[in-house]
């Protein structure tokens, strides 16, 4: 069972929700569940981009092994699974896994799956060819241990995608003040993110270089959609006209200039020699 988790990376210590992911996780494929928001437009999105980064880097995908960090209900683990990769999705919330499982029966797609934290991998040394982690780094306790794990599992010259939410003034009123603390536009009641754990790149970057992996790129992730279109779908989202899936999609969100709320991209783990 997750628990709250205590955290504060040099900053006040705050109490992290992550028990939202037990309460809610076998609704993650369910529009009316405040979850469905990361699925819409965002796997699209998301997975759009991470597909040509491979295709630029001349990865085929047929055959490549991918391990999923922080799968959740399996959105994009789906994804890479229709690409033709084989993966493996690894998340701590045992109900979330039991959804992710499945949906992905329900689908005729042969997906491994496992309780475990970005942490802890039960994972081979050098076993994968890609790596991907969203909307998970910034919900984590020990970013370091994580990024670690990670260079582990991944073979040399591996490729690690992401994205994540930068320390900016702006992520903290979008993701902090207008999406978690005020009363009448937060999307859900449970405390998401702390904005101290939120990511700047060159942090990212570090830590990293750290673990012998290399950034090569990052772009921006978030809406496309027109400002009045955004508010408008999010207001009626929020009052229960329209739901999250649906708000999802008109938020179109992809790759975007602007990498001062959220970002995305991609690292490379160094060749042995």
């Amino acid at each position: 069972m997750l628990l709250d988790w205590v955290v504060g990376r040099g900053a006040a210590v705050v109490a992290i929700d992550n028990g939202i992911y037990e309460r809610l996780g076998e609704s993650w494929w369910d529009e009316d569940c405040p979850l469905n928001v990361l699925q819409g437009s965002f796997t699209p999105g998301r997975f759009g981009y991470f597909r040509a980064v491979l295709d630029r880097l001349g990865k085929e995908a047929i055959g490549l092994r991918a391990v999923d960090i922080g799968c959740g209900g399996g959105f994009l683990a789906e994804e890479f699974t229709r690409l033709g990769c084989e993966v493996v999705g690894v998340d701590p919330s045992a109900v979330s896994i039991r959804t992710a499982r499945r949906h992905a029966d329900i689908s005729s797609l042969q997906i491994e799956y496992a309780v475990a934290a970005g942490e802890r991998l039960p994972l081979a040394d050098e076993s994968f060819d890609v790596a991907y982690c969203c909307d998970v780094l910034e919900h984590v306790p020990d970013l370091d241990l994580v990024i670690a794990e990670t260079a582990r599992v991944l073979k040399p010259g591996g490729v690690y995608l992401f994205d994540t939410i930068n320390r900016t003034v702006a992520s903290k009123v979008l993701a902090i003040k207008v999406m978690q603390e005020w009363r009448l536009t937060r999307i859900t009641d449970a405390r998401l993110h702390c904005w101290s754990m939120f990511i700047k790149p060159a942090e990212l970057a570090t830590t990293l270089r750290r673990h012998g992996m290399h950034l090569h790129e990052i772009t921006g992730l978030g809406p496309r959609a027109g400002k009045a279109t955004l508010m408008r779908s999010y207001l009626q989202a929020r009052q229960g006209r329209m739901s999250y899936g649906q708000l999802s999609r008109l938020m179109n969100v992809g790759e975007i200039r602007r990498t001062t709320v959220s970002y995305m991209g991609y690292a490379t783990k160094t060749l042995t020699t």
